[in-house]
């Protein structure tokens, strides 16, 4: 039987090697530092396999891309160092067992052969997300085949169960293998940096690092979305991925460093399995049942009728005394953790609460302009929630309080809407920012708030 011995967390920036940096190496020392010891405590584990996964390997919106081609070159060339080359073996047995394990799954996997890389237009190679952790692996005495893959844009929660998948192949395998996730974190911490410059950025940054320390995995998850995309980060799917390969296990874990004096975030951390332990395994949480409040209910009957036949569900008969009053109303519909639409209305625009559901989740389902319109094969992976919004009332920003009260921006007839207690929104100044900005109110317009408190049914 085969284990996995740890889960590394590695940035990759090419200025940590020596011959890219040169002098520049001073800078990043702390990292430098933490990634070499990491290396070495990895190297007295002996593995027999690495496992890597790059944000700049082979990319796929719809699939987990896996090098298949026996071999992989690579070199520091476009970095000014064509000295730093490798070559290594594909292990294509693991590789295999790993695409069939996640197909088993549910997930889709490219298989990278030589003819899909001419179908795809691919160019095999070490890109330098895998390069510069093998540098110091190498350094450290590392030198095993190897099973190389791309992250993927697919659904957070899709990653995760695809890293499960992987951990049941190498336990199925006769190795003891070694699992990187490369990547780094926000690219856009200083004015002046590669991605420019977002004050988000640090935000993320010292998130993930508290986060990951804390061995954290529903936190990580729950990340925002739009916090992750102001930050401009290129690792977060790559340490999902990881992460998921841990799930069921009593984790042992540690962030060994951080910093980012050129405007991107570099985090060193170690994970180790210590033992099995079901009871933390996130994907069979996922499949206990929930019990459903009677507005989700409502909600999601309303979409399924509708896409079930092409009509709109009824309003119950008779109508339970909760959905009989007015109110305004947003659905929220989520797939694997991550939004996949939502729309409501301030104020009450039907004859009741009921009607008000089932017409705002057909609109959250099929009209939110972010999104494609929901189809019948996804409605086993959605889910929903839904906010019941009391009356508007004026508010001052020192009436505010974003963990309490949704907050309405209004200048005219443009207005923005916020709802309470969201992650990542954690000052006022940040939520009537927001919500400002989706009234197309800009930052020197004179404007009116108001706030209002919901009621959250999941």
């Amino acid at each position: 039987m085969g284990r996995l011995l740890d889960v590394a967390f590695m940035p990759h920036p090419p200025v940590m090697v020596p011959e890219v940096g040169r002098g520049e190496v001073a800078r990043i020392t702390a990292t430098v530092t933490a990634v070499k010891e990491l290396a070495a405590k990895l190297a007295a584990r002996r593995p027999e396999v690495v496992v890597i996964i790059s944000p700049h390997g082979p990319v796929f919106r719809d699939a987990v891309g896996l090098w298949a081609t026996g071999q992989l070159k690579g070199d520091l060339a476009a970095f000014r160092a064509g000295e730093v080359k490798f070559t290594y073996r594909l292990d294509l047995e693991l590789s295999r067992d790993i695409a069939d394990a996640a197909r088993e799954a549910g997930l889709p996997v490219a298989w990278l052969d030589a003819a899909a890389c001419r179908r795809y237009g691919l160019t095999p190679e070490l890109d330098h997300g895998m390069m510069v952790p093998l540098y110091f692996l190498r350094q450290a005495g590392i030198d095993t085949p190897l099973v190389a893959m791309g992250m993927a844009f697919l659904q957070r929660q899709q990653l995760y169960t695809f890293g499960a998948a992987l951990a049941r192949a190498v336990a199925a395998s006769p190795h003891r293998v070694l699992l990187v996730a490369s990547g780094d974190l926000s690219h856009r911490l200083l004015p002046g940096a590669p991605a420019g410059y977002d004050p988000r950025g640090k935000d993320f940054d010292a998130r993930v690092k508290e986060l990951l320390a804390a061995v954290d995995v529903e936190g990580i998850l729950a990340i925002p979305e739009e916090l992750a995309e102001k930050a401009g980060e290129c690792g977060l799917r790559s340490f999902i991925m990881g992460l998921g390969a841990l799930d069921g296990y009593e984790v042992r874990g540690e962030v060994l460093s951080y910093e980012g004096p050129f405007g991107v975030g570099y985090l060193v951390a170690h994970l180790e399995p210590v033992g099995e332990a079901p009871e933390r395994s996130l994907l069979a949480k996922d499949k206990k049942p929930v019990a459903e409040s009677l507005p989700v209910r409502l909600a999601r009957q309303s979409l399924e009728y509708y896409l079930r036949t092409g009509k709109v569900l009824p309003v119950p008969e008779p109508l339970p005394p909760e959905l009989a009053g007015r109110a305004g109303a947003f659905v929220s519909i989520k797939k694997h953790g991550s939004l996949r639409g939502c729309i409501g209305t301030i104020g009450p625009t039907r004859t009741n609460l009921a009607e008000e559901i089932i017409y705002n989740a057909l609109a959250a389902g099929l009209e939110d302009p972010r999104f494609p319109p929901v189809t019948v094969d996804e409605l086993p992976e959605l889910q929903y929630s839904v906010d019941v919004l009391s009356e508007p009332e004026p508010a001052t920003l020192a009436d505010l309080d974003p963990k309490v009260y949704g907050v309405i921006v209004s200048r005219g007839r443009r207005r923005g809407l916020l709802l309470p207690d969201l992650e990542g929104i954690d000052t006022v100044e940040e939520q009537v920012a927001i919500a400002r900005q989706k009234g197309g109110i800009g930052p020197d317009e004179p404007y009116q708030i108001e706030r209002f408190k919901v009621t959250r049914y999941h």
